[in-house]
């Protein structure tokens, strides 16, 4: 095929634009590239493709829609560049179909009039942008709500694409939310279904690691930060009605207030108390009823008083 009709072949299909680099997409790239949706959300782990699907998106973008905008956030300047030098990479291995006007370390400008730019997540000195056609949020869990608060609004008029992509980071801001909105189309990719990432690989990083970082960084779960005093389900089932100790409607803001009840007292079930090998200050921190750095049981609670 002439080199004509290869630049043709990549606007057509972005997985061919790949190809041509060596890039073997694996099925999860090829349906977010070939068929993409205006709000994508990667939750992908450690390793995982995530920086080379959006250097793909980002330079098919700037190819082949003239006068394209496409912008590069994360939570630091410097993770924005990595990512960017990842888009300018792919884009001199395919011979710079389209010549640049000017670039630099943190931005490009095309011939076609389209520009790439890398950005920190700083919701003040970011604004200023309109008309965006792809917007990539990289380490997105890590983005502050007001700087996602700050860009969503240049995709208005463009009617631009969102693409954000990260590990989770807890059960808390936009990348969390987004995860359970049907606004978004989520694709999960877990570090046991990469055929690059041996299983010996991953017990040596959960060993290391921990269990709640671990489900975090490889098995792409929305687990409560460690060191939480209470879990997110509890808290949220406080304020749900019809939930088991939720508080009743107007208990907080006024209206009538229930009737006091004797508390009863909590007490552990009588267990030989173990010291946590695995914690500088010797105490556990448990998360679903283990200790998170030594394995250990955590007691279990009984009432053992009160009224009814």
């Amino acid at each position: 095929m002439s080199r004509l009709g290869q630049h043709l072949a990549g606007g057509l299909d972005p997985v061919r634009l790949a190809a041509k680099i060596g890039m073997d997409c694996d099925p999860w790239p090829s349906e977010v590239l070939r068929n993409p949706h205006q709000r994508e959300l990667l939750v992908v782990h450690r390793q995982g493709g995530k920086s080379a699907v959006a250097a793909v998106a980002a330079v098919h973008a700037a190819l082949y829609t003239a006068g394209a905008l496409v912008l590069v956030v994360s939570p630091s300047q410097r993770q924005s560049q990595l990512l960017f030098h990842t888009i300018i990479t792919l884009y001199r291995s395919l011979g710079r179909p389209v010549p640049a006007e000017s670039e630099n370390v943190l931005s490009i400008t095309l011939e076609n009039g389209s520009r790439i730019i890398a950005l920190p997540a700083d919701a003040v000195t970011i604004r200023g942008y309109s008309a965006v056609t792809l917007l990539i949020i990289d380490e997105a869990a890590f983005v502050p709500d007001d700087t996602m608060a700050a860009v969503r609004p240049m995709l208005a008029v463009s009617s631009g694409r969102l693409l954000a992509m990260s590990t989770p980071f807890g059960r808390r801001g936009f990348f969390y939310q987004a995860s359970k909105s049907k606004e978004w189309r989520v694709t999960t990719v877990t570090a046991d279904q990469c055929p690059r990432i041996t299983k010996a690989f991953l017990e040596d990083e959960r060993n290391a690691l921990g269990h709640w970082r671990y489900r975090s960084e490889y098995m792409c779960e929305f687990v409560d930060i460690a060191g939480m005093a209470f879990d997110s389900d509890d808290i949220a089932a406080i304020f749900t009605a019809g939930q088991l100790g939720a508080i009743p409607p107007g208990a907080l803001f006024g209206g009538p207030s229930p009737s006091p009840r004797p508390m009863a007292a909590i007490a552990p079930v009588s267990r030989p108390q173990t010291r946590c090998h695995g914690s500088q200050t010797g105490g556990h921190l448990y998360r679903d009823g283990r200790c998170v750095w030594c394995g250990t049981d955590q007691p279990i609670l009984t009432a053992v008083g009160g009224g009814s």
